[in-house]
């Protein structure tokens, strides 16, 4: 990562409510000068944080072992990361016995978008029109809009309702264990049983919400570094032709999902979307969280056969 850039995080609203919201404020040396800006983490962070590429930048959306579904908005300009929201209500993520919310800092790469009309020769499926999925398996437990850097380690490719959601596994590189860490066979001799977990966790979480388990490509197989590293550049590709407006509408249909998404950015000079002046967000307002009225977030529920 540029050493003359940081970032930081800008809050409005309370946690737990529809109007949380979590915007990336970058803070970079001009001059002897600080000066900071709000940025898009969909559009403006960039995806790998050194001139090799063995480096990525990670946006988090949710810490380890909470259960808000929090994620990076599509449809607000600045991409701001929001809690999902279903029938009126956020949403949480059940504990499904045993584990407790999330098992890893989960997040997502910058500039990157799975097409939802391109179909995965690997899988047969659609992209599911998000931003890669990333599960950091460091010690180190993040924050919501923390922009972290890892290093690629493997990936699994989950069929959620019938599109491709790719998982890349990642290790910040500031963990103890990272120069141990190059493939995905490394997780499983330093951190037996994680990929086994990791896996049971995505085929069960949504069981307790009245959904079928998740199906995975490759029979629940994690797909090498290698591997991940040529969808990781596939979706980078993706994201170009999204911040450049030049998506097209689905086989068979009128409809263009990119033009759905908000591409509004201050760092990608010559596309649509770049303003100098970014939309102005309300003032950095940090309030106590709300108090959870649903009484589902603590439970824990006992899935049959769910370690077979």
């Amino acid at each position: 990562m540029d050493s003359r850039v940081a970032y930081g995080v800008h809050k409005n609203g309370a946690p737990n409510t529809k109007s949380y919201k979590v915007y990336i404020n970058q803070h970079s040396n001009v001059n002897g000068q600080t000066v900071s800006k709000i940025i898009s983490p969909f559009h403006d962070i960039p995806l790998y944080a050194n001139e090799e590429k063995t480096i990525l930048n990670m946006v988090v959306e949710i810490p380890r072992w909470t259960n808000a579904k929090l994620e990076i908005s599509k449809k607000e300009d600045l991409n701001p990361i929001l809690q999902d929201v279903k029938g009126d209500k956020v949403r949480f993520v059940r504990n499904c016995f045993p584990h407790k919310g999330y098992l890893w800092n989960y997040g997502a790469f910058p500039q990157t978008w799975e097409d939802p009309t391109h179909k995965d020769g690997n899988t047969q499926a659609f992209g599911d029109n998000d931003p890669l999925d990333v599960c950091d398996i460091s010690e180190f437990v993040g924050y919501t809009g923390q922009v972290k850097q890892v290093k690629v380690l493997g990936i699994m490719a989950l069929l959620d309702e019938g599109e491709t959601d790719w998982k890349v596994i990642v290790i910040d590189v500031k963990d103890a264990l990272a120069p141990k860490l190059n493939d995905i066979e490394d997780v499983e001799r330093h951190l037996p049983g994680l990929m086994r977990a990791t896996n049971e966790w995505f085929r069960i979480y949504k069981i307790p919400d009245g959904k079928p388990e998740n199906q995975f490509a490759f029979t629940g197989e994690s797909k090498n570094k290698a591997f991940a590293n040529g969808i990781i550049e596939e979706c980078h590709n993706a994201w170009k032709v999204l911040i450049n407006a030049q998506t097209k509408p689905k086989e068979n249909s009128d409809e263009n999902p990119g033009a759905k998404i908000k591409i509004t950015n201050t760092t990608q000079a010559g596309t649509p979307g770049y303003t100098q002046q970014a939309p102005p967000v309300a003032p950095h307002e940090e309030l106590p969280p709300k108090e959870v009225t649903d009484t589902n977030v603590d439970k824990w529920f006992y899935i049959s056969g769910a370690s077979a």
